[in-house]
């Protein structure tokens, strides 16, 4: 008996409540966008607000908590168009036309996404690439809203409305025309630092990082609409709404962009004669293969003088624009085909025909590997993309099938064991708040690894719904457990659930097809302070991003 009541107090383990919390936030995303509307602040979006408190992700910092978190607003800000703490009505549409208009697009620094400020309180973000974008969208503007409420009640001082005398000196300095005196802009900090629980320090130090071109006192601006809109929600009962719009809403899930964009890259393939030589396919960054294959042949001064590695960091600096003109220009004339996305996923492919290549004396051109390298999908994104280019193409209804020899992985994904740079090699992507699994087996492996002074791991690798939704508790269990998590990315699974229909079930590739994945570190979330919100990786990300490509090419190569 004593073993029974033994299962049945069972407590429910931080893990477990936030894993709830994820399923429940992704199920109330869907229904709210069947539904059409909603608002975020309101009965509608309390769900939402309420498994953000349970879930307490560490990229928001203090969620949960009285005090403003200003490093979690800055992650949010970065990745919404500019201008949005000032709109009232947020609309995500699809592709509906609006870059014919004379609207001026707007996108946010840390998303490829088209955005359009309708009018002083609409703003319109473009979604093309699925539901995880949605995610995506829905969780950072709920922070933002649950941010604004906090501002407000700090300086709300009752229900008529009044407010303390801090925030109206915010308020003058934000309406002020013209630029703000230094001594102003301290004055403003200073009575903000004051309602934000912060200390003056503390806000001067993030001010810049707000900044942009358009508006060097942006942090000011975002917090003074988030706490007016706040306040107006409380007095007057005046909602902030989400809305999606119908032609989204029927869209979704059909692949229109993704069969789009799979059409030009199999009527390129077409042209060029690649149909039927052996393809290559790599989803990587836009960079990494091209400079090298060809940044040697294009920069022969700079590799004489500097180890390849100190080229590909020179390269990766954004003042060095001269350099990768340079290498782009000697791989367009040197077998490089750019196919620059216009469907809208987003997702820009070059096509390398390595017949051309001055090392290649020996292999005959039908032989030679074609090599096609799409940027990064965004989460389930993946599975419309490599769902729609591994299907064959039909030429007057005669289907040509791809002739795919393998496909390889790579991009960055959070680490559970060691730190930014190193590499994890999957054996299995696991999607999370499910049991489904996809175990493979693949062709770049831990010894290959040796000579490269990196540190490197293998396992099995979650799928997340979306990066911004982690918190340690889950983490902890992943890793803990007998899973054997290694890292955690949110395009995995997708893939290979679009590789394996292709391959096993759909007979339109070889069933042999050889995969290859591998990733690098862009943060631990389990140590403290090194979240996705603590930066970037500089150049940290160079080194493991070409030892990952030179991997991978030498075995599509030889």
């Amino acid at each position: 008996m004593q073993h029974m009541n033994k299962l049945k107090s069972h407590t429910r383990t931080r893990a477990q409540e936030s894993s709830g919390a994820i399923e429940r936030l992704y199920i109330t995303m869907r229904h709210l966008f069947n539904r059409g509307y909603y608002k975020p602040m309101g009965l509608s979006g309390e769900t939402l607000r309420d498994a953000l408190f349970i879930l307490r992700p560490e990229i928001y910092g203090s969620i949960a908590e009285e005090k403003i978190e200003l490093q979690g607003l800055l992650y949010v800000i970065d990745r919404l168009p500019f201008g949005i703490e000032e709109c009232r009505f947020v609309n995500l549409t699809s592709d509906e036309g609006y870059k014919n208009s004379h609207f001026k697009v707007i996108i946010p620094e840390k998303r490829r996404r088209n955005c359009y400020r309708i009018d002083s309180e609409q703003m319109n973000i473009e979604v093309t690439r699925g539901r995880s974008e949605i995610y995506d969208i829905l969780t950072h503007l709920t922070f933002l809203y649950i941010e604004s409420h906090k501002i407000m009640k700090q300086v709300l001082i009752n229900e008529k409305g009044s407010v303390i005398r801090d925030w109206k000196k915010l308020e003058e300095a934000v309406l002020k025309k013209g630029e703000l005196t230094q001594k102003e802009k301290e004055i403003a900090l200073t009575h903000t630092a004051n309602f934000l629980g912060r200390t003056f320090e503390e806000v001067y130090e993030i001010y810049p990082e707000f900044a942009c071109a358009e508006d060097e006192n942006r942090f000011l601006n975002i917090i003074y609409y988030l706490g007016k809109y706040a306040i107006e929600e409380v007095i007057d009962d005046n909602k902030r709404i989400i809305t999606f719009s119908p032609v989204l809403r029927e869209r979704l899930g059909h692949h229109i962009h993704g069969e789009r964009w799979a059409l030009k890259i199999k009527e390129t393939l077409e042209e060029k004669g690649y149909l039927k030589r052996p393809l290559h396919i790599i989803s990587a960054n836009m960079h990494s293969i091209m400079n090298s294959l060809y940044a040697s042949m294009a920069l022969p001064t700079e590799f004489k003088k500097k180890r390849p590695l100190e080229v590909y960091e020179a390269l990766s600096k954004a003042e060095n624009s001269k350099l990768r003109e340079k290498v782009t220009k000697a791989a367009l004339q040197n077998g490089m085909t750019l196919i620059e996305d216009s469907s809208g996923t987003n997702i820009n492919v070059q096509i390398f025909d390595t017949s051309k290549l001055p090392e290649n004396t020996t292999t005959p051109i039908e032989e030679s590997p074609v090599i096609i390298v799409m940027d990064y999908a965004f989460g389930e994104q993946a599975y419309e993309s490599m769902d729609e280019l591994l299907k064959p193409f039909v030429i007057d209804k005669t289907k040509h099938f791809l002739n795919v020899v393998s496909i390889s992985i790579m991009g960055k994904a959070g680490i559970l064991e060691g730190g930014k740079g190193d590499i994890m090699i999957p054996s299995a992507h696991v999607f999370e708040g499910t049991a489904d699994n996809y175990p493979f087996k693949n062709k770049l492996k831990k010894s290959q690894f040796v000579d490269d002074d990196v540190n490197v791991c293998t396992g099995a690798m979650i799928t997340v719904l979306g990066t911004s939704l982690q918190n340690r508790d889950i983490l902890k269990f992943f890793h803990d457990s007998t899973w054997n998590v290694i890292g955690l990315e949110m395009e995995g699974a997708h893939y290979q659930k679009a590789i394996q229909a292709a391959s096993k079930i759909r007979n339109s590739i070889n069933s042999k097809v050889e995969v290859r994945y591998a990733y690098y570190a862009s943060d631990n979330p389990l140590e403290t302070g090194s979240t996705l919100a603590s930066g970037g990786l500089g150049t940290t990300g160079v080194k493991p991003t070409y030892v990952i490509t030179e991997k991978i090419l030498k075995q599509i190569l030889d």
